[in-house]
């Protein structure tokens, strides 16, 4: 086997797409079956949709909401809005991790699903993985899409897997009287919700907070009442949505702390690369963006037969000249917000100078690739 995917979400998929349309030997492992449903914003910057549609996956097919504006609440209800300069879609994980899967199938990507990867061992210039199921693959290029934190972190040995994360995520589908155009994120105390809409009518709404908010409360329905119903449009939303899960998706150990892109040879996309937060809504396309560059890379490296260190080095380059500054923007970011002071300052601030408002979203934006 030439190549394997470790993890099936957005980098996994479209970078097993991307490496079958060159005529390369793809398999893909997914340690869960699809349809799924994932913690995450489901938004996506309209940056990607020059590439989906070049490797065969134009989100079109999924009638996406299509989102152009913005706004951002104090935990007191102030208000800024802007417009968004390239605007985006929405569109669930659920729908759209299937659709990139059946896109993989017919390109002949081979997918294993309901299988873990155990372990990734790297010798004699090709890796060895041994699967959850008993099996084991040997592949000449390794690339890790294994999400935000993973046994395989662990089995690596990366750094931030041993510091502990403050934080947790969680989502919910609903239906509410609300603009389809517009994407919403509300401060609260220790944290911030998202709300967009994606298909179907549906919208998705996704707060990060602390486990410190929720062990002082209990309960997730406990903390949302104390805590998030504290600014006035998130109590809008819980008082008048139709909330169609009967419990929400929880996940816990949400970490922004810097990661390798290369680890042990293995190629890291995605999440596994480094994360966003969640505040500047651009994760989904920076998961894509992070697997065409490894595509890329992986590409060139068996059609040049240049070597492994060559293949390395270009990737880590391409990665950090389009993703780090953009994480360094994100985590500064998101120190002004969450606490309610300096949440009221800087939205009360920022509501009144559109240029700066417009400056930190391109600089936690890409350009269409």
């Amino acid at each position: 086997m030439q190549i394997a995917v470790i993890g099936g979400g957005l980098a996994g998929l479209t970078s097993a797409i991307a490496m079958a349309n060159q005529g390369l030997s793809v398999t893909l492992i997914e340690k869960k079956s699809y349809p799924l449903h994932k913690v995450c914003g489901e938004y996506v910057s309209n940056e990607v949709l020059p590439y989906l549609r070049s490797i065969g996956a134009d989100p079109a097919l999924l009638q996406p909401a299509s989102i152009s504006r913005f706004r951002l609440t104090s935990p007191k209800g102030v208000v800024l809005e802007s417009p968004l300069d390239l605007g985006g879609f929405g569109v669930s994980r659920y729908t759209f991790d299937q659709f990139l899967y059946q896109v993989a199938l017919s390109k002949g990507v081979q997918v294993r699903l309901q299988t873990a990867v155990q372990d990734v061992q790297f010798a004699g210039n090709q890796f060895l993985l041994k699967l959850s199921d008993g099996d084991t693959l040997t592949a000449e290029v390794a690339l890790g899409a294994f999400g935000k934190r993973s046994t395989l972190d662990r089995q690596l040995n990366r750094s931030f897997f041993s510091k502990r994360s403050p934080y947790l995520g969680v989502k919910y589908h609903l239906r509410l009287d609300m603009p389809t155009d517009l994407i919403a994120l509300h401060n609260f105390q220790d944290g911030y919700a998202g709300i967009s809409a994606i298909e179907d009518g549906r919208y998705c709404f996704c707060y990060l907070t602390t486990r410190e908010n929720l062990r002082r409360h209990g309960a997730i329905p406990a903390m949302e009442r104390a805590i998030l119903q504290q600014n006035p449009h998130l109590r809008r939303i819980f008082s008048e949505a139709e909330f169609l899960y009967e419990q929400p998706e929880v996940i816990n150990e949400i970490s922004f702390a810097t990661k390798t892109c290369v680890e042990n040879h293995l190629l890291l996309c995605g999440d596994a690369a480094g994360m966003i937060t969640p505040l500047c809504g651009n994760g989904m396309a920076m998961a894509i963006h992070a697997g065409k560059l490894a595509a890329e890379q992986v590409v060139h490296y068996f059609q040049s037969g240049r070597n492994r260190q060559a293949l390395e080095a270009g990737y880590t380059l391409a990665w950090k000249k389009q993703f780090e500054q953009r994480l360094r923007v994100g985590r500064a970011v998101q120190r002004l917000f969450g606490h309610p002071l300096l949440s009221e300052a800087a939205v009360g601030t920022l509501r009144h100078l559109p240029a700066a408002v417009r400056l930190i979203m391109r600089q936690t934006h890409g350009q269409p690739f």
